[in-house]
């Protein structure tokens, strides 16, 4: 018997039945569940500075437990001075445990560090049952040494269900802890 994340055990326990509940289920497999996070960070300063990709890597390793990875632009921008295949950010993407343990420390430590916090906005899901939020301060995670930040960028994270709607993304979401602001 090996250790199962708080949310994981919640998710199994009492969210599958709350929502069965509120959308009339027959079957368990039809209940959504959250596949992936991804957590990415567009550094464009990178074209100039090499060592700023790094230093971005660095960061989102730490945040989220996992070896972030760079991303490589597809196509050539003159006007950005961007070369096809020149790093121009980085993204890590989470699966199983350490999907629940990002996601706890996010809803428990991260989200109530931000300033004047309400709530986030219900207003990220794309209409096939994802939700992506914006973070605009990395210091937000107690893993961020305030004294070493460079500079201070935000990121993305992407929470990729298997619901068919929005409506039952942001209900399995709102099971699991993410305080939605109220309309």
């Amino acid at each position: 018997m090996g250790y199962t994340p708080r949310l994981k055990d919640e998710y199994r326990s009492r969210i599958i039945a709350a929502l069965t509940e509120e959308f009339g289920y027959k079957n368990v497999m039809q209940v959504p569940k959250l596949e992936k996070i991804v957590v990415s960070r567009g550094v464009g300063s990178a074209v100039a500075d090499k060592k700023l990709i790094e230093y971005s890597i660095d960061e989102l390793t730490k945040i989220t437990g996992q070896k972030a990875v760079p991303t490589i632009s597809k196509k050539d921008v003159a006007t950005f001075k961007l070369r096809k295949g020149m790093p121009i950010g980085t993204k890590v993407t989470l699966r199983g445990e350490r999907m629940f343990e990002f996601l706890d420390r996010l809803i428990t430590t991260a989200l109530p560090r931000v300033r004047d916090f309400n709530g986030i906005k219900a207003t990220g899901f794309d209409g096939r049952g994802n939700y992506s939020l914006g973070i605009t301060e990395q210091i937000i995670f107690p893993e961020i040494d305030i004294d070493k930040v460079k500079k201070i960028e935000g990121m993305n994270v992407t929470f990729i269900t298997s619901a068919a709607t929005d409506q039952e993304a942001k209900s399995l979401l709102a099971q699991m802890g993410l305080p939605f602001k109220k309309n």
